[in-house]
């Protein structure tokens, strides 16, 4: 099945319910994961609930458009392991700086392992899924619809992995700091913080320069330096199209059930090579 995230995090999330859910079942749910099917979606204390739009179908009598209401929630971690893991995590430097940073490293999933726990879901056992619709299989298209949806919300914010198992990022960060290496790593992150500048002009002023000579006709419009023979080639970037891969699957402003980044990249594509028979 095409990934439908972006982040190995919540690549994850999808691979643990494609693990014990019909796959035809899961490429219904994905048209369900588009604001034009979820009309309302929020998580609470670790608790993921929407209301998804159905079908009408006259076949089976729903004359009515009808509106489920839909909920995933995953296995808290009991609050005396969370002491466990977090003490686990506060002797990594590298670990408690990308936390700290609002970043989750690669290697998270070590802290849990230490002490039997996991935070990335594994298996059905992780998921509690409840949805009002007819459909006798748990989960329903529409509980695949809020999971996808789910993926996309983890890509932008992954601190809502360690939300739904039951910590904020907000106490998480707390717990941290108190460590003696969470200490130091927030005092240095701290003097970094820059006070704001304030700006006379929104817009950079020229400055004159005294010259020492007044240069020749030919200086004045030619230069005095030979413009470089080769335009040097611009180094790639790291990851192409940011500006696009930010907004994420499902922005705001984005109300189609299909990907706007995979969206953007059958557009860009098309763009590239719409005149490449040409040359």
């Amino acid at each position: 099945m095409a990934k439908h995230s972006r982040t190995w995090w919540g690549q994850k999330f999808i691979s643990a319910l494609e693990s014990f859910t019909d796959s035809g079942r899961l490429q219904r749910g994905r048209a369900y994961s588009g604001d034009s099917r979820i009309l309302h979606f929020d998580i609470t204390k670790g608790l993921a609930t929407a209301t998804i739009r159905g079908n009408v179908n006259p076949y089976f009598g729903v004359y009515k458009e009808p509106h489920y209401e839909t909920e995933v929630k995953m296995t808290a971690i009991a609050a005396k392991d969370w002491t466990k893991i977090i003490a686990n995590m506060s002797s990594k430097a590298s670990v408690v700086a990308r936390l700290l940073l609002n970043e989750v490293p690669e290697n998270i999933e070590d802290s849990f392992t230490a002490v039997g726990k996991h935070l990335l879901p594994y298996s059905s056992k992780d998921f509690h899924t409840e949805c009002s619709c007819p459909d006798y299989s748990n989960p329903c298209k529409h509980i695949a619809g809020l999971c996808y949806r789910l993926s996309g919300e983890m890509d932008q914010d992954p601190f809502l992995l360690f939300e739904m198992r039951g910590i904020t990022k907000e106490d998480l960060q707390a717990e941290l700091i108190k460590s003696p290496l969470g200490k130091a790593l927030a005092s240095e992150l701290g003097d970094r913080t820059l006070a704001p500048e304030v700006a006379t002009s929104y817009f950079t002023k020229p400055q004159t320069v005294a010259i020492k000579e007044i240069p020749t006709l030919k200086q004045f419009w030619q230069g005095q330096k030979r413009l470089p023979q080769a335009i040097p080639f611009a180094s790639p970037v790291s990851v192409s199209a940011i500006a696009i891969k930010k907004q994420g699957d499902n922005p705001p402003f984005w109300h189609k059930d299909s990907s706007f980044i995979e969206t953007m990249e059958i557009l860009y594509d098309r763009v590239k090579n719409k005149n490449s028979a040409l040359l």
